[in-house]
């Protein structure tokens, strides 16, 4: 069996793979035990002073390990924030270099399956890595670029996530389509527009007028958990709570951060611990800050947004649900149903909306000329979002692609064309 030495990478929000090719069929490569996706998740344990990864990484913070959580990194590209350093242990590291240890570790966890290099990449990447911004959304692709190198990676080039998808989907089809691909992944949300067949090189290079629109949002599954939990959750620890001084509300920017993947751990210092004692001493409902401070003084923001995820994943398959706070306060819970669930997404999910609109507009077509829409990412299995996004396409056929894998797989497909 031949291995070609370049791989596809979908480095993604909250979900990574990596595909390759073998004897002309894709396939993606086991990163974590048997399992082809790998959480975007590291934990640094203070105790061994070792890196853990994926869902290793989340198990070992869940067991109470001595360190630190980091999730959703992707989401910081095209950020101030990508360029700067961060505490980790005693150590001050980029955040560009914590992005590079998870590439290397899929790297290497690569190579050593398959027992050979993997130099050459092709990496996804959304549409929009920043909205209405092209300086800093190529900045962004630099910046990404220079990390997969530093990584090991000596070739390198990008394909947007929803073409690649496209791609994967492609090697289902059996007559010509007008396709809509959806992308909704845990940072963005991406679309295409296309002409498939099955003798079209849709994707490829020189037949780019197959594309007939190509956009996307930043929304994704991160920004459906932040707001449901600051509907549901984040009251509880007195979010938009009233203080003492007629008028004025608890600051909303601490209950921002905690929902917010990348942010949490940016709480944990003793200067925001202060400032809350503060402001606990003018709120009218200080009971609620002192949950607030137990949680940031417990380092157990990660906890309650995992618990946040799940609880919007349950309630795709059930009508209410209860997540349990016990670890704050004894008998605590954030009670949430599914009706909870829709006006929480509401508004992200027009915008969703909207921006599919647009690109039909850029087609030039209705929502009636669309034959087939495929769907990736985990969003796509929320049934609001999923029947909001198709209702669009009213006589389009649904076909749903592999949630996490498809854009792998079809980077790895984009791979072997470009790189042979």
């Amino acid at each position: 069996m031949k291995t070609k030495a370049c791989c596809g990478l979908d480095f993604g929000t909250s979900n990574s793979t990596l595909g390759l090719v073998e004897d002309g069929r894709p396939r993606l490569v086991k990163l974590e035990g048997e399992e082809v996706t790998l959480p975007s998740t590291l934990f640094f344990d203070f105790e061994e002073n070792s890196t853990h990864f994926g869902r290793d990484a989340i198990t070992t913070y869940m067991e109470g390990g001595e360190g630190r959580m980091m999730r959703a990194l992707k989401s910081i590209l095209g950020s101030p924030t990508i360029h700067e350093t961060t505490m980790i242990g005693r150590e001050r590291k980029p955040f560009t270099a914590v992005l590079g240890l998870f590439l290397s570790h899929m790297k290497r966890t690569a190579e050593a399956e398959i027992g050979a290099s993997v130099s050459r990449v092709v990496m996804g990447r959304p549409v929009h890595f920043v909205d209405y911004n092209p300086d800093a959304d190529r900045e962004a692709e630099e910046t990404l670029r220079a990390i997969a190198s530093d990584a090991g990676f000596s070739d390198i080039e990008f394909e947007f996530e929803p073409v690649a998808a496209a791609r994967d989907y492609q090697q289902t089809v059996n007559s010509e389509e007008t396709a809509l691909i959806i992308d909704i992944g845990g940072g963005t949300s991406d679309f295409t527009i296309l002409k498939v067949s099955p003798k079209n090189e849709t994707t490829g290079a020189d037949s780019r007028d197959a594309i007939l629109a190509n956009t996307g949002v930043h929304v994704g599954g991160t920004d459906f958990d932040r707001w449901l939990s600051l509907a549901r959750v984040m009251p509880l620890l007195g979010y938009q709570s009233p203080m003492i001084k007629k008028g004025r509300l608890m600051p909303v920017g601490f209950y921002h951060d905690l929902a917010t993947w990348q942010k949490i751990n940016f709480l944990y210092d003793h200067k925001t611990q202060a400032d809350l004692r503060y402001l606990r001493r003018e709120a009218t409902k200080p009971h609620l800050l002192d949950r607030l401070l137990h949680l940031l003084e417990l380092r157990e923001g990660h906890r309650l947004a995992l618990g946040v995820e799940t609880s919007k994943v349950a309630l795709s398959e059930l009508d209410q649900t209860a997540l349990s706070l016990d670890f704050i306060e004894k008998g605590l819970s954030a009670e949430m149903t599914r009706q909870h669930l829709v006006e929480a997404l509401e508004d992200g999910t027009e915008r969703v909306r909207k921006t599919i609109a647009e690109g039909l507009q850029t087609a030039g077509l209705e929502g009636d000329d669309i034959t087939v829409v495929f769907l990736t990412g985990g969003s796509t299995k929320v049934p609001y979002i999923r029947k909001s996004l198709t209702d669009m396409v009213p006589k389009a056929r649904i076909v749903d692609g592999d949630a996490f894998g498809s854009v792998g797989v079809g980077l790895a497909l984009e791979a072997q064309r470009r790189f042979g």
